[in-house]
């Protein structure tokens, strides 16, 4: 992980999510702890548990984001799980062990990623050795019998053989012969499971699919692609060669243990009513002791062996209007000690959402139509008129946060974006002003009845 200061982390989410300061100073506090017990004393690192945190806050204002962004500054692996999703043990439906599952295979992806490009160099040379003798077939070296006769004749073949290939090998590291078509011997999936019993989730599925393709010898079958298409091919099938996989599933398993985060979203839908305890509420609150014990730290059994998740970071969040935290059962509340509630989006936040981050609505718009030659500019006072319709809009209807956004700007781009390139044509320009906005979106605006407009 990128071992950065909270002020660090805090600036660098700073780039995407505009707002929400007390929610961002907690998750970098809790990220830099995880540094900070990796780092203390081996006799008390088991003992420091994470601050797991609780985000509180309507929909559309950052707490995903958050998250999310959070575990690509920590480069940890990051799963996002719907607690409404969950099923109280016993029922059919996803157990909620599973997203512990989810964990350990997002983190075995990304270990896997790293070292594939560790080995990337001697894998680009296995392949290209494939290609080219798929090309120009070596020749053996000459063999001059028992008569010991040297004859010149097979050794100029032989290097007629090698001056060809390596200037066939020049050629393929230019690229030159990338549209041509080769053989190759590709290796074929197992065959899929077709029969799904009662109460099998994902994972379960993976894991027996794993198993018969293990017990299954693989068959390669030849293919007749381009070059280019090979190279892709050969470099994924040498790369998994080169790479241990016991070395892998070990390393995830500890990455997953030591910096893995896992976002519990919805976690109000599980919470029990306080009105009483009758009909689903038994239900949901068995799911948050299911819930229990996996956040205060328990063994979760994986196909890649046990995890541990005494040190996940677990993230929880909810609107939680209809109910409130204290309606979670006390155990649950207290293995969520940090509580953070998300502040309602501002007009003028609009308006920096609109501007400011890396991956900017308004950024996005103009990298699309740039994809077309066309180019997009936005004018200040535009930016301003669709923060201030967006936040109208949002006070009016519903409230959905910053993805209300999505809704206007495409209102009000929609027609360029069919129009292009058939009428607007490469090269054009295309101004957003408040002359525009207001043209667009005065329908918009005046219309109270906007269901159709709601994501």
């Amino acid at each position: 992980m990128n071992y950065l200061t909270p002020r660090q982390i805090v600036a660098e989410l700073d780039k995407y999510i505009v707002g929400q300061h007390d929610a961002k100073r907690n998750v970098a506090i809790a990220l830099r702890n995880r540094w900070r017990r990796m780092n203390a004393p081996e006799s008390i690192q088991q003992d420091i548990i994470p601050n797991n945190i609780l985000m509180i806050g309507a929909t559309g204002v950052g707490k995903t984001e958050i998250a999310r962004r959070l575990a690509k500054v920590a480069d940890a692996p990051f799963t996002k799980v719907e607690a409404s999703k969950f099923t109280e043990v016993g029922y059919v439906g996803r157990d909620v062990e599973s997203m512990v599952r989810d964990l350990v295979e997002q983190s075995v992806q990304m270990v896997k990623a790293r070292k594939k490009e560790d080995v990337k160099g001697r894998a680009s040379q296995m392949v290209e050795d494939i290609i080219l003798d798929a090309l120009i077939p070596p020749m053996k070296q000459p063999s001059f019998g028992f008569s010991g006769n040297t004859n010149d004749e097979p050794k100029s073949d032989h290097e007629l053989n090698e001056r060809t290939r390596q200037n066939f090998r020049d050629k393929l590291q230019r690229g030159e012969l990338d549209d041509r078509k080769i053989e190759i011997d590709v290796q074929q999936a197992g065959a899929q499971i077709g029969m799904v019993g009662p109460g099998m989730d994902d994972m379960t599925m993976m894991n027996l699919q794993e198993m018969l393709s293990g017990m299954m010898p693989k068959k390669a079958k030849k293919r007749k692609v381009t070059i280019a298409e090979a190279r892709k091919i050969l470099l994924e099938e040498e790369s998994a060669k080169l790479i241990d996989m016991d070395e892998v599933k070990e390393e995830a398993i500890r990455k997953a243990e030591n910096v893995g985060i896992i976002f519990i979203d919805e976690i109000d839908k599980i919470a029990s009513s306080s009105r009483g305890s009758g009909g689903p509420d038994v239900s949901r609150e068995g799911v948050q002791r299911d819930l229990l014990p996996i956040v205060e730290g328990s063994a979760v059994n994986t196909k890649y062996g046990l995890i541990n998740t005494d040190h996940i970071l677990f993230i929880a969040a909810g609107a939680f209007h209809v109910s409130k935290p204290s309606d979670l059962i006390p155990e649950l509340q207290g293995r969520f000690p940090i509580r953070v509630e998300l502040q309602s989006l501002t007009k003028d936040d609009f308006y920096h959402i609109l501007k400011e981050p890396k991956n900017a609505l308004t950024k996005q718009y103009e990298a699309m139509l740039a994809a077309e030659s066309v180019e997009l500019t936005f004018q200040d006072d535009a930016l301003m008129q669709i923060a201030e319709i967006a936040f109208r809009i949002n006070s009016e209807v519903e409230n959905i946060g910053a993805r209300r956004l999505h809704t206007v700007m495409s209102h009000l781009l929609n027609e360029f974006l069919f129009d292009i390139p058939d009428v607007i044509g490469a090269n054009a320009k295309i101004v957003v002003n408040a002359q525009l906005v207001d043209e667009r979106l005065s329908g918009l605006v005046k219309n109270r009845d906007l269901s159709q407009y709601i994501l």
